[in-house]
Parts: C-alpha cells; structure tokens; sequence
C-alpha cells in the first residue's frame, strides 16, 4: 500500500459506543427541528444524516466540546441553509435559461387564425367551428345548418385544407 495516501481513521470501540449514543439521544429531536423548518420529511431526514456523518467523520473533536449537540445543530442548519442556496441558484439559472415566452406571440397566432378563418365561405366557416371547435358530430352540425351531414363533411375538409395553405402560406 502506498505510504503517501492518508489512512482512514479508525474509531476505537469507546468512541463508537458514545457516538452510538450521542446519536440515539439526539436524532429524532433533531430530525422534528428540521422538519419544522423544511416542511419535508424527506429533506429533514437526508440533512439529519448528512449532518450526523459530518459529525461523526470529526466525533474525535467534537466528543471533547462544551456543547456537542449545539455543534450537530449548527452542522445541520447549515448544511440546509447551503442546500436551499444551492437549489435557489439552480433554479434560477434555470429560469434565466429558459427564454420568456413573448405575449405578443399569442396575439398574433390568434390574429392570424381570425384572418384566415375570415378567407373561408360562411358555410366553411359554420361547419369547420361546429365540428372542430364545439366539437358537433357531422348529423349534429347538418341539423343545425340545414344541411346533409355528407355536406357539412365535404365543407370541413374543405375549410381545414384553405387553413392550411392560408396559414402555411404565411410561414413560409
């Protein structure tokens, strides 16, 4: 084994067995602090642990503390006050990433299905709403219009087909 790697500490049995209290006399009052101020049971408990393993990693040191416990309890509002850090700072490059979407954008979409809904027949105009947009079966919008529902079929298509070379036409 190479000399110059550092050895991993190793706790003596008296260590372990006082940390092992240390522990039980001290997680579930520091699990309930931190679910007090999370509001998540699932983030109250990964900062418990993450903060239980720091002081454990350093039980050495801070066995020998006026206050251990006040040491876990700093350890873990830390270590989620730099988890909400983290995740604000994510989110917001996040949300600078991702581009506004422009309002104006809507009005002109709607603009131009208006415009062109307005190049159709009033009967292609008639059919094409009551079938597609209140969504009419073809007998329902024949009765309503007074027409065969093969009619108000052929309209439909007609008028969907206009769209398409209207507002494609645009785009391109």
């Amino acid at each position: 084994m190479d000399e110059t790697l550092p050895r991993p500490r190793v706790a003596t049995r008296g260590a372990a067995l006082e940390f092992e209290g240390f522990f039980a006399e001290n997680r579930e009052r520091l699990f309930r602090a931190l679910w007090l101020v999370a509001r998540d049971r699932h983030e109250a408990e990964e900062v418990a642990q993450e903060a239980f393993l720091k002081v454990w990693e350093r039980w050495d040191r801070v066995e020998g503390m006026d206050d251990p416990q006040g040491y876990l309890y700093r350890t873990a509002f830390n270590l989620y006050r730099n988890r909400r850090r983290r995740s604000l700072l994510a989110l917001r490059r996040f949300v600078r990433a991702t581009p506004a979407p422009d309002p104006t954008d809507a009005v002109d979409d709607r603009d131009q299905v208006v415009r062109a809904l307005g190049t159709l027949t009033p009967r292609q105009r008639s059919a094409l709403v009551l079938t597609d947009l209140v969504e009419l079966t073809s007998e329902e919008t024949a009765r309503a219009l007074g027409v065969r529902p093969s009619t108000v079929r052929v309209l439909a298509a007609r008028a969907r087909t206009a769209l398409r070379e209207e507002i494609g036409g645009q785009d391109g």
